[in-house]
This record gives structure tokens, sequence and C-alpha cells, in this order.
């Protein structure tokens, strides 16, 4: 593989464990994970303390994050399907974005581990307290439920070719972490929390050695989190090409909504709640093909 800077961080202390696989900025207009990956490694070097297995941090669609913008061609999280990572002769600059990734993954080979595990760090457009988005598949869901958060079960059922899917049909367990809105300062304390944590859960850190501690911590699980809870998605609209479409100003993520309530305008006409439930992921930013879901708790 050519050399391209894409690994922000490689910590091991020489024990065997698992592999903890981050990535961020897999959306170019979302530089908190990576933010934050900076910022855990260099502690690590900094307080060198013991942790089983090894820690990899992988910047996304590198390109993107250069440019600030969400993508280049395409979105990258929707670029990971079997077919894209069959074809050798990569059509976009996502699709190649997304080949040089799998290479670094698969220099850490399954059999040099106890356990491969992911964690994919993004942000919303829209105000969002922070939360953890999980296929329901392996043991996933059992993973996310160490993580003191809301949950989210089955985005990657309806979006298909995120990283996420990928990683989890290829054998890794692990999930989505959305820290926030893109430029809140908060998104890259979260994302630092649930780095740190991870770590903890996945390769025994004891936390109370770093010299940064217990603050990188709390700021996540004390200030900015909500009590755990569990929603799963109800409806997803799609923009097609050439919707013209607006969102209602002022959602945020998780607000309630209630039915008949306006959402939005598609190509001038009115788009209205069919459910008393809670609104996920309104689009507030220029490139996207999700307009907005519903989620309700569940059972």
């Amino acid at each position: 593989m050519k050399e391209n800077n894409r690994i922000i961080g490689d910590y091991s202390s020489g024990h065997p464990g698992p592999l903890l696989f981050v990535t961020a900025g897999v959306h170019g207009n979302e530089p908190s994970g990576v933010k934050a990956l900076k910022k855990v490694f260099s502690e690590l070097e900094k307080t060198k303390p013991t942790i089983e297995g090894r820690i990899v941090g992988v910047m996304g669609n590198k390109s993107a994050l250069e440019k600030g913008q969400r993508y280049i061609d395409e979105d990258l999280n929707r670029t990971w399907t079997e077919e894209n990572v069959k074809n050798q002769d990569p059509e976009t600059q996502e699709q190649r974005e997304m080949h040089e990734i799998i290479e670094v993954l698969e220099k850490f080979s399954e059999d040099d581990y106890s356990k491969r595990y992911f964690l994919d760090c993004h942000t919303t457009s829209s105000d969002s307290l922070p939360y953890i988005s999980v296929q329901d598949v392996n043991d996933n869901d059992q993973w996310a439920q160490r993580f003191p958060t809301y949950i989210v079960r089955g985005f990657s059922d309806i979006i298909y070719g995120a990283i996420d899917h990928y990683m989890s049909r290829t054998g890794l367990t692990g999930f989505v972490f959305e820290a926030g809105q893109h430029d809140n300062p908060a998104s890259v304390e979260n994302h630092e929390g649930v780095i740190w944590l991870c770590l903890k859960e996945a390769n025994a850190l004891d936390v109370t050695k770093l010299s940064c501690y217990p603050e990188c911590v709390e700021r996540f699980t004390e200030k900015n989190a909500p009590s755990q809870k569990v929603f799963e998605i109800t409806y997803r609209h799609e923009i097609k090409k050439g919707d013209r479409f607006k969102m209602e100003p002022g959602f945020k993520n998780f607000q309630k909504i209630k039915k008949g309530q306006l959402l939005a305008t598609s190509n001038g006409s009115e788009i209205t709640s069919d459910w008393d439930a809670y609104i996920f992921m309104p689009l507030y930013q220029s490139q996207g093909n999700d307009g907005f879901f519903v989620i309700e708790e569940a059972e």
C-alpha cells in the first residue's frame, strides 16, 4: 500500500488481546473524531498506560476532510457494498478511500488478536445528544449496552453500504458513535470519552492511570450523555435525485414529534408526521440523501 498517512495513531503495550479499530472523518465535514483520536494518542504516548492488545486510529475520507465537505464524489458511508469491495478498479474518490481503509484493517489480521472491535466516529448536522447507532447482528447490541448513552438500532439495516455494515459482516464487533453537532466543542469531548471507555472495556485500560482522568471520561459520561435508552427506526425519508427537499427549521435529534406535525417540504409538497414519536437525524446540510428518520422507543 502506498504511504497515505491514513493512520492517526497506533498504540500497544506488547500484551496479547483485542484490536480496537477506530475510524473518524468518514464524512469530511465531521472532523471531531479525528481531533479526539489525536488527543487520545497524545495522552497514550505521554502516560504509557498498559493495555491488552492494540488500538489503531484511522482517518476516513482524507480528501473530503482536507476540503471540509461531506464527500467528493459520493457518500463514503454508502460505498461499503459487497460489489464495491470486490471491485479492484474503483470508480470514485470515495471508493478509492474505502479500499485504502480496508488495506489498513487487513494489516491487523483476526488471527493476531483475541477479538476485533470497531468504533466509527461521526457527528450530526442538527443539535443532538450523543448516541450509539448499532446494527443488531453478532454481539454488537450486547457490546453497545456497556456504554452510558442513547442507543439506536437498525440504521445499517435500512442504509446499505455503511462502514459499520461492512465491519460487522467481516466479523468485527462494534458500533457507530454520533457525538453531537458537527461544530460543537462537546462533540470532541464525547468522542474522546467514548474512545477511553472502549479502551477500558475492550483492552482492559485502567483509566485512573491517565493524566487527564477523570475529566476526559466524565465530560462524556457525567456532563453530556443522556441516560441509556434504546430506540428503533420506524421510517426513513429518502431524498431522490432532483428532489427539492427542505427540513422545517429548529428540529433537534430525538425531539418528540406529533402525528400531523409538519416536518419538511419536498418539491413544494408538505411532509407531515404519521406518528407520535421522535425525529432522528433531520438534514440541515446541502449534501446527503436522508432527509430525516422517525424513531420510537424499543419495547
